[in-house]
């Protein structure tokens, strides 16, 4: 470390250090108490909060937060160890509940904004210590207080330099980030108002007809979810080669990423009798995540459907795969589960209301025209996406770069 820098525990370098109040919700009056969905991206948004009767519950002086505080979301995965620092005071009275730590800095110690900075570089590691059982992870006061180390410079000058250069160059990094995330919205954008300029404008000899039709047709051939009932495979059954056992995660880009997949040994896998994938088939990510779409390439004889996935096997002499993926990804397609999913509290359509929804189906010589119009857009976009996914995920290399010399005195 460099001359003049100290190491010390969080607790060490904090004049008060600890989780927030049980509040008791008021729909209006009391104080404004923030919660773990008020701290994302480094930043403390207000608009989730809600209000506490401080009336029916004092709130104690330490646990009104103010300017400089750095505030921890200390439960639930997902969510634990995300940091936020207030650099200006809220705008009123305001605590946090019980599921957030409030970190307050020593008085004359640090200067403001590196302190914030300070618990960005251990955020990852906080994410990583958290402990429970039951579904519920924490993390303990004292965890948090005894077991992050932290490094700074003595001198407040010092710390306000490495402040100047941090916020110029992160400045510039979010300018960037923005840029680039406008530019992936606008590459999938173009993508669906081509993909709905197709399917609203409808030619001669095209027909609507529900799933249910298409089945009684044979035009779809199959359409089959993974749910095995009670021969679900437990955790235990799983094992590193054999027959591939694969969930709505395995959907990624509207392709089938076969390097998630689970496996069962043959044996096992000849105990389930539906849910059964084959190559060419399309997917549909019916529940928990729904909503992605792809077309199964496999030389695997037969793979295994998860309960979160449904498969569509087409009868090629009546409609290509590639086109009902494509028509599957519309928004004629998706308004129609959105609506299912509006009636319900669970995050699913069912197999049974799958079979209601509509599809448009035109003569296969226009299949085979939309699907060449349609992919070379569809291979555009998804390269555009991925160039400009790589230019986040290194724009967000560069800021834990950065933070790293900075708190190595490297800068």
């Amino acid at each position: 470390m460099k001359n003049g820098w100290k190491t010390k525990s969080l607790g060490e370098v904090c004049s008060f250090l600890n989780r927030g109040i049980s509040p008791r919700y008021l729909e209006s009056g009391g104080i404004c108490v923030l919660n773990q969905k008020c701290i994302r991206d480094h930043r403390v948004s207000y608009e989730p909060s809600r209000r506490h009767d401080a009336q029916a519950k004092k709130v104690g002086s330490e646990r009104l937060i103010h300017a400089g505080d750095v505030l921890v979301n200390s439960t639930g995965t997902g969510t634990l160890g995300r940091v936020a620092q207030l650099r200006e005071a809220p705008p009123e009275p305001t605590t946090v509940d019980s599921h957030v730590t409030i970190v307050r800095p020593t008085p004359g110690k640090f200067y403001p904004e590196f302190f914030g900075y300070m618990l960005v570089v251990i955020e990852d590691a906080i994410k990583e210590a958290g402990e429970g059982c039951g579904g519920q992870t924490e993390l303990a006061r004292s965890a948090l207080a005894e077991k992050f180390s932290v490094h700074y410079p003595e001198s407040l000058p010092e710390q306000q330099r490495i402040v100047g250069i941090l916020d110029e160059a992160f400045e510039g990094i979010a300018i960037a980030t923005a840029n680039a995330e406008k530019n992936l919205r606008n590459a999938r954008a173009l993508f669906e108002s081509h993909l709905e300029s197709v399917f609203t404008q409808r030619g001669e000899g095209w027909d609507r007809v529900t799933l249910e039709t298409l089945l009684e047709r044979g035009w779809i051939e199959s359409h089959l979810d993974g749910n095995h009932g009670s021969d679900y495979p437990r955790k235990d059954e799983f094992i590193s080669e054999g027959v591939p056992y694969i969930s709505a995660n395995c959907l990624d880009d509207e392709r089938v990423d076969m390097t998630r997949a689970k496996y069962l040994s043959p044996s096992r896998a000849a105990l389930l009798r539906k849910g059964i994938a084959k190559d060419n088939d399309v997917l549909f990510a019916h529940n928990a995540t729904v909503g992605p779409v792809a077309i199964l390439h496999t030389d695997e004889e037969k793979v295994i459907l998860g309960t979160s996935l449904t498969y569509y096997r087409c009868n090629p002499k009546h409609i290509l795969p590639e086109y009902l993926a494509h028509y599957m990804r519309s928004f004629g397609f998706k308004s129609q589960y959105l609506q299912v999913m509006k009636q319900s509290t669970r995050n699913q359509v069912p197999i049974t209301k799958q079979r209601e929804f509509f599809h448009v189906i035109p003569p296969l010589d226009e299949q085979k025209e939309i699907v060449g119009a349609l992919d070379g857009l569809f291979e555009n976009g998804q390269r555009l996406e991925s160039i400009y996914q790589q230019t986040l995920a290194a724009l967000d290399e560069l800021k834990q770069s950065l933070l790293h010399q900075a708190f190595s005195g490297k800068l």
